[in-house]
């Protein structure tokens, strides 16, 4: 689901927007003017109501809230929804923030607890749940294969490697069903999405300690799973 969906969206559009442009309706100097803000600004002015700010954030962060969640729930339906829900969830306590923490940091709190809430809802109803399927779609997958980036050896070169980076593929993500829900987060905020053992102890409301060891907890089980593939 794309920042234009949420924007679309009747719960997005049921939200009063104080008298800002509708998103989309802005002229490309002013949308580009908003793109090129920085966090700040662009939270200001989405806290005073202008919606179109509040794209522009979403579009800066979609890509590291969905592949989260995408790792962490291994459903990319799941996945989909609980990036609409914690968009949504930022959206109406956007007024909260008060810069006493990174954005992104503040953001990811709200996306791994609706991520461990919607974890939470589908142990207590399983049989209310789809097949947890790692079929992601190429826009989901975004970087694609190991082996789509090598020269020469993308989809079809080479159909021995192709079917070896799948198994590959299927082992880790099978490696990966092995971690609790927080192992999954901390492993993907770290190794993913490059960030510090301190702010994802924000993020996660714990401390460093806490993510150190829940991190190592990770590793040592991806390695002991994965040592076959040497």
């Amino acid at each position: 689901m794309s920042s234009e969906a949420i924007a679309t969206s009747p719960e997005f559009q049921a939200l009063p927007s104080n008298g800002a442009p509708a998103l989309g309706s802005l002229a490309p100097s002013h949308s580009s003017a908003l793109s090129a803000a920085d966090d700040r600004t662009l939270i200001e002015r989405a806290q005073a109501g202008n919606r179109a700010a509040f794209e522009v954030l979403v579009q800066r962060y979609d890509r590291q809230v969905l592949r989260l969640a995408l790792n962490v729930l291994g459903s990319a339906e799941d996945a989909h929804d609980v990036y609409q829900e914690a968009f949504l969830k930022i959206y109406r306590n956007l007024h909260r923030f008060r810069f006493e923490c990174a954005f992104y940091t503040w953001i990811y709190r709200i996306v791994t607890n609706v991520c461990l809430d919607h974890l939470r809802r589908r142990n207590t109803h399983p049989e209310e749940q789809p097949p947890v399927l790692r079929a992601v779609s190429s826009d989901d997958r975004r970087d694609g294969d190991f082996f789509d980036h090598q020269p020469g050896t993308g989809a079809h070169s080479d159909p021995e490697r192709e079917v070896l980076g799948h198994e590959i593929g299927r082992e880790v993500e099978a490696a990966f069903q092995v971690l609790s829900p927080r192992e999954r987060m901390v492993f993907e905020m770290r190794h993913y999405q490059g960030m510090k053992l301190r702010a994802i102890g924000d993020a996660l409301g714990t401390t460093e300690e806490t993510v150190k060891n829940s991190l190592f907890r990770a590793t040592r089980k991806l390695r002991t799973r994965l040592e076959r593939l040497r």
